[in-house]
Parts: structure tokens; C-alpha cells; sequence
């Protein structure tokens, strides 16, 4: 890992994509962060993984971001059903639990928050794996957007319920 006075490297690029822009944020092994850039926390969500890592963000692209970028152009393609870019999750063991339990979840299928918490086994945690989904800092690659309510309704998605409903869509028609 590239340091400079005992502060590690991370890189950014801007990846396009069919549902805007997005940012890539890693160092040389793995990435960090990948958000919409429209996002309305970005800021607070960089400002929060420079804390968190002590780390200083140049531009540029690094192995993660080029392996990140061909990957996606793959999801919305059609072509990849799942990311194999190294990924370093920054939150507690409880939303990493989570946002591992996120990752089984099939492409073109959702579960529930509900089924969620009981996958993890803390069955009543509903509300905090929703927290745990909220806090996400990889959209599509760690599927948040497959997490619906139990009434069958969208809920939430930091990137807004238009794109959540686009990447579900765009999921169940690859599978037909």
C-alpha cells in the first residue's frame, strides 16, 4: 500500500453508467467505495472513509477500479451476474454480517428485511438490518437494491427508488 507521512493512497475515478455517474474509491488491493455521485451523503460517505482509514483520496485509477469498471459495463450489459473485485468492508461485525447475508441473495430475486434479520438469526433486527442496508458503501456490487419490504414494497435505496426498481427490473429480465 502506497503512504506518504503514514497516510495511505486511495485513488478515485468517475465511472458512467446507464443510471449516472459513480465514483470508485480504492487503494492498490482493494475497493473502498462506489457510490452515485448524486448521492446526497457522498461528501459525509468520503469524509467518513478518510477518517475511518486514514487516508488521503488523489485521482487515478488503480487494479480495483479497472477490475470495478469492466465488471459493471458487465452487469448492465447483461453479461456478469456477480462482482469478484476485492472489496474492503469498513462497519461493524453486525452490518457486515449483514451486508454478506446481502450477497447471497440471487440476482433477480429479493428478500425481505424481515428475512434478512432471520438469515442472520436475530430474527426481530429488522430495523437494524435496514440501518445495516442504509450504511452500505457498494451498491450493486453488495445488492442492498434486492432488499424489499415485507409488503412487497420497494422501501428505501440511497440511490433513489427509480434506480432501485431499474436494477430489479434490469435483474428479473436477464433472468427470463
Amino acid at each position: 500500500m502506497t503512504t506518504i507521512k503514514n497516510k495511505k493512497i486511495f485513488h478515485q475515478a468517475l465511472l458512467e453508467t446507464p443510471l449516472g455517474a459513480m465514483i470508485a474509491v480504492a487503494d492498490d488491493a482493494t475497493l473502498y467505495l462506489l457510490e452515485f455521485t448524486d448521492h446526497l451523503k457522498l461528501d459525509n460517505k468520503i469524509k467518513r472513509l478518510k477518517q475511518q482509514t486514514n487516508a488521503t483520496i488523489t485521482s487515478g485509477k488503480t487494479e480495483p477500479i479497472n477490475m470495478i469498471e469492466t465488471e459493471l459495463k458487465e452487469y448492465f450489459a447483461g453479461i456478469a451476474t456477480e462482482f469478484k473485485t476485492p472489496l474492503s468492508l469498513l462497519g461493524s461485525d453486525f452490518q457486515k454480517l449483514v451486508w454478506h447475508e446481502l450477497q447471497k441473495i440471487p440476482i433477480g430475486q429479493t428478500k425481505s428485511y424481515a428475512q434478512i434479520a432471520a438469515a442472520i438469526g436475530r430474527p426481530t433486527a429488522y430495523r437494524a438490518v435496514a440501518r445495516a442496508n442504509s450504511t452500505n458503501q457498494l451498491p450493486i456490487i453488495i445488492p442492498c437494491h434486492r432488499v424489499i419490504n415485507t409488503n412487497n414494497k420497494l422501501g428505501g435505496y440511497s440511490g433513489g427508488i427509480a434506480r432501485k426498481q431499474w436494477l430489479i427490473d434490469h435483474e428479473t429480465n436477464r433472468r427470463s
